[in-house]
């Protein structure tokens, strides 16, 4: 759609049958069916989904954020992958999506330290439109060698290296997706994916940091544009902050047919252990109304077994 003069279309591979039932295995090559990036499955999450849109009879763990207008919403198991993004695409759903990147606060002296792994994403498992390659390095990203090799006996191809292995298991607290949440108004569906960060000490009071993932869908035909943020975020220890302000991440994005769908990342601090968030988007029509779409109430939890913090890149 709309290629820039100039530009060819390129075989990277053929497509196969996504599965129904099952999860990929570590390797398989996908295209993002939202955002249209090349990526590769490093290993999959079973993570809760709290779906508002759905009464599920499932009974496996409840979630219910009294007070809020919320209703109790039963927890699903579903499917979800951690993937590295081919950095060729990048530039291509700069617009739709910024680059995602897991970051966590660092095992190191300076306490402000921030690390950020650029080209890594979430993807739950219909997102995944899996494809076959015979190229040997089929995505470019700076951790694909060092993470995979190329195995021609296996299916797919490319299996895990012993250091994804090692990086798994050792940063598995800061990577891991345990809960999804998603609801939606008025055809704009608002997914929330909360990763606890770390523990920082500040001034003789402990900072629990926590990373937040939102994708917003615009599930009709109709353009909206975000224009307004407003945030409740409660935590344990008993503050109630509100936070208002225009767009996200410095960007009003439009949500249109041709281009449904727009994904962030932010960051929360709280001075408690756990805490939650919910609140609002305001979109406009192309009349000029304005209406307010519900972001799903979700909880900020800390590692109760957490003993060291990420450990980064260093093998």
């Amino acid at each position: 759609r709309n290629r820039p003069e100039g530009k060819v279309l390129e075989t990277v591979g053929v497509f196969e049958a996504p599965k129904q039932h099952g999860k990929y295995e570590t390797g398989q090559l996908f295209l993002h069916s939202v955002f249209g990036y090349r990526g590769i499955v490093l290993f999959p999450w079973q993570a809760r989904l709290y779906d508002r849109d759905v009464a599920s009879p499932v009974t496996e763990k409840s979630e219910n954020t009294a007070g809020h207008g919320s209703k109790e919403v039963k927890g699903k198991t579903h499917t979800y992958y951690q993937v590295l993004i081919d950095a060729r695409d990048c530039p291509h759903i700069s617009q739709r999506s910024q680059t995602e990147a897991v970051t966590f606060l660092a095992n190191h002296d300076d306490s402000r330290a921030l690390y950020a792994i650029p080209g890594l994403d979430y993807v739950s498992h219909e997102d995944i439109l899996p494809y076959s390659s015979t190229d040997q390095v089929p995505i470019q990203h700076e951790l694909f060698e060092r993470f995979l090799m190329y195995d021609q006996t296996k299916v797919p191809p490319f299996v895990a290296r012993d250091t994804l292995c090692a990086w798994q298991e050792k940063n598995h607290p800061w990577l891991e997706l345990s809960d999804v949440h998603r609801e939606t108004t008025e055809n704009i569906r608002v997914t929330v994916i909360p990763f606890y960060m770390g523990m920082r000490e500040a001034q003789n009071s402990h900072v629990y940091w926590w990373r937040y993932c939102i994708r917003l869908e615009n599930l009709d035909s109709e353009v909206v544009q975000l224009r307004e943020r407003h945030w409740r975020i409660f935590s344990l220890s008993g503050t109630l902050e509100t936070v208002r302000g225009r767009g996200v991440v410095g960007r009003e994005p439009v949500l249109s047919k041709e281009q449904p769908a727009f994904q962030y990342s932010s960051h929360v601090s709280l001075q408690a252990s756990s805490g939650h968030m919910w609140g609002t988007f305001r979109f406009e029509r192309p009349d000029g109304s304005h209406f307010d779409v519900r972001i799903p109430p979700f909880s900020l939890e800390s590692n109760k077994d957490e003993k060291t913090p990420p450990s980064g890149l260093h093998w």
